[in-house]
């Protein structure tokens, strides 16, 4: 989701994964924001609840932990966030084998979800005696739940795209500004995006770029494929998979042009880029709305705007599941069933344009005023539901995460960082996918 993410790392996982370890096992050790350790706090509640989670889900700026421990006053809530997906999830799959050190409730991204379902679905409670399934989109729920029906975790917000744009930069591009004519130009096709950057290229502001990265038209365009990384019965295709084929030509076109600020996503330096408006588009699902308005700062109010994206497509999405290991299961369960209700979406959904994955929620979606100003007055509501209800059904695997990583960090970067060649850069993704798949 927003580390991707989102938006989102086979390798660095790994790598983090085996650092990590032995800091790890220790049962009373939880995150910071910078990803640093420190003793599991009380406070004035009688229950301490940690949640863990990755990026920015909401809950604290939306005001909701205040909300849940003033209705529950025996309860203190507590977050422990780490920055990026890549690191969060090895500690997670460490924490939980050792039986020992998860949060009360832990955050899982859609691109972990099915390796959780299939291989972790024991090490988390069945939620699914706890809730009204039906109040989750079919295909989310689908996602959480094990073949014997368990389900393992409760879906928060999805990742219906759009593209977020500079209309500043546009402007002085020569670029049309309006954001129903920019849809109308890359309408059906991400490789016509990709053609409008070569425009704004020639009149490019001094010192900017069209995108911020080539990962982030691939990220964009897999994300609308019938079919990625498996099939329908679970089989391995990405490496025949006709989505994986147009989302990399897509992101080689800007990888080997001068459009691209190269930057990694997620990065501190991709930060900086937002906040020194040094690229004028980004491929922006709903959950990086409030990323965006949080890293561009005041700077950018009122400077970005949002368009749809070229095709309907999904990047991110996330569930609250609570681990065996938890020592407060019950308490736990209540508050990520409470999180993940839809007025509590909606709620989140108000404060950064989350999408809520309850469509008992669609109807009264409101983004904050201070958002909407934000984004020039985008249609948020309209714009991001509107693609929510074209977005294909993707069959997804458990090693999905992984294989995107060597995609994007591996294959990607060696090309738009390193100046290899595509056919380089694919076959380096291509060693990374094998050896993470033990072919």
């Amino acid at each position: 989701m927003r580390t991707s993410i989102r938006r989102s790392r086979g390798t660095v996982a790994l790598m983090a994964a085996a650092a990590l370890t032995t800091g790890l096992l220790a049962g009373c050790s939880k995150d910071s924001d910078d990803g640093s350790s420190n003793a599991d706090g009380g406070g004035g509640g009688k229950t301490t609840l940690t949640v863990g989670t990755f990026g920015v889900f909401g809950y604290k700026q939306a005001g909701l932990y205040d909300e849940y421990m003033k209705l529950h006053p025996d309860i203190t809530i507590k977050e422990n966030v780490t920055t990026r997906t890549d690191v969060y999830w090895p500690k997670v799959l460490t924490r939980l084998q050792a039986g020992a050190g998860t949060d009360d409730i832990q955050a899982i991204e859609v691109g972990n979800i099915t390796e959780a379902v299939q291989t972790q679905a024991n090490k988390f409670v069945d939620l699914g005696k706890d809730v009204d399934k039906s109040q989750w989109l079919d295909w989310k729920l689908a996602q959480a739940t094990t073949k014997d029906g368990k389900l393992i975790g409760l879906g928060t917000d999805t990742g219906p795209m759009a593209v977020c744009y500079r209309k500043d930069l546009f402007a002085k591009a020569g670029l049309p500004t309006d954001r129903t004519k920019l849809a109308e130009l890359w309408k059906g096709d991400w490789s016509k995006y990709v053609d409008l950057g070569k425009k704004y290229m020639k009149k490019a502001p001094k010192g900017t770029k069209y995108v911020d990265s080539a990962a982030s038209v691939y990220n964009a365009a897999v994300g609308g494929a019938s079919e990625r990384n498996y099939d329908k019965d679970g089989k391995v295709v990405w490496d025949k998979s006709p989505g994986v084929k147009a989302a990399w030509d897509a992101a080689m076109s800007v990888a080997t042009s001068n459009m691209s600020a190269k930057l990694k996503q997620f990065d501190p330096t991709w930060d900086n880029g937002f906040a020194n408006a040094s690229f004028a588009t980004v491929a922006c699902p709903a959950w990086m709305i409030g990323y965006i308005e949080q890293k561009s700062g005041d700077s950018g109010k009122g400077k970005w705007d949002v368009a749809p994206a070229p095709a309907a497509s999904n990047w991110g999405g996330s569930f609250l599941g609570v681990p065996t290991a938890s020592k407060h299961q019950k308490e736990a369960v209540a508050l990520a069933k409470w999180l993940t209700a839809p007025a509590q979406q909606a709620k989140v959904f108000a404060k950064q344009a989350s999408f809520p994955s309850t469509p008992a929620a669609y109807a009264d979606l409101k983004p904050a005023a201070d958002t909407t100003a934000y984004f020039s007055d985008a249609p948020l509501t309209q714009i991001f539901s509107d693609a929510a209800k074209t977005i294909p059904a993707q069959p997804l695997g458990p090693k999905d995460k992984p294989i995107d990583g060597a995609i994007s960090d591996i294959g990607i970067l060696q090309v738009e960082q390193k100046g290899k060649s595509p056919a380089e850069g694919w076959k380096a993704a291509s060693a990374e996918i094998k050896d993470v798949l033990g072919q």
